[in-house]
C-alpha cells in the first residue's frame, strides 16, 4: 500500500478519537467512524526519476555521438527527441498523481470528496443508513470496481487502487457503514 492509503480493517474506528477527529463545522460535532485518503500509487519517486532520466540522457547521448561519428548525424537528434518524449511522459504521469479521494463516515453522513489532478473538486454527501456498498469482482483478478449506491446514484470509489488494496478498503468501509447503521451506543460511564 502507498503511504496515503492507510486503513486497517482490524482497527476499531471508535478507538483513539481525539479532538482532531471531530468535525468542527458540524452542528453536533460528530466523531468520524472512518476516514481514508486514497491516492494513486507511484513507484518512482523524485530521486528515482532524476536517476532514470540521467541514465537515459547519458545512454542516448553516447549512442547519438556514435551514430554521428559513423556519419549518420540525423540520428543524434532523434535520440534527443526520445529523451524529451520520455521526460514529458513522466511529467504527465506525475501530474496525474495529484488526484485523490477522501472518504469520511460519521453516524449521520458519508462524504466522498474527489479531487482531480487539475484541482477540480467534486463532493457527494450520502446518508450512511441508505447507502449500499457494491463490489464487482472477477475470478482471476479480484475486486475490479467499488460503488456506493444511494437513491439511484452510483458513485465509484477507489478506482485507482489495486485489487488487494480494494479488498482491504472494502472491508474497512463496510465495517464503518455497519457501525453507522447500528447507530449510537449508550455508554453510562461517559
Amino acid at each position: 500500500m502507498t503511504a496515503g492509503n492507510d486503513f486497517d480493517p482490524g482497527e476499531d474506528p471508535r478507538e483513539d478519537l481525539g479532538a482532531n477527529d471531530l468535525d468542527v463545522d458540524a452542528p453536533e460535532a460528530e466523531p468520524k467512524l472512518f476516514s481514508a485518503l486514497l491516492t494513486p500509487h507511484r513507484s518512482l519517486n523524485r530521486t528515482g526519476f532524476i536517476v532514470l532520466m540521467s541514465f537515459v540522457t547519458v545512454v542516448s547521448f553516447i549512442a547519438g555521438v556514435v551514430f554521428w561519428w559513423l556519419g549518420a548525424w540525423p540520428i543524434f537528434g532523434f535520440f534527443g527527441l526520445d529523451v524529451l518524449v520520455i521526460y514529458w511522459a513522466f511529467k504527465v504521469n506525475f501530474r496525474s498523481a495529484k488526484a485523490s479521494e477522501e472518504i469520511t463516515v460519521t453516524p449521520s453522513e458519508l462524504r466522498v470528496r474527489r479531487i482531480s489532478h487539475r484541482g477540480h473538486v467534486v463532493e457527494w454527501v450520502l446518508n450512511p443508513l441508505w447507502v449500499r456498498f457494491e463490489q464487482i469482482s472477477h475470478e482471476e483478478f479480484g475486486i475490479e470496481r467499488l460503488y456506493l449506491v444511494s437513491r439511484g446514484r452510483r458513485v465509484s470509489v477507489g478506482s485507482f487502487l489495486g485489487p488487494d488494496e480494494k479488498a482491504s478498503f472494502s472491508k474497512a468501509l463496510t465495517a464503518a457503514l455497519n457501525t453507522a447503521k447500528r447507530g449510537p451506543t449508550y455508554n453510562p460511564i461517559t
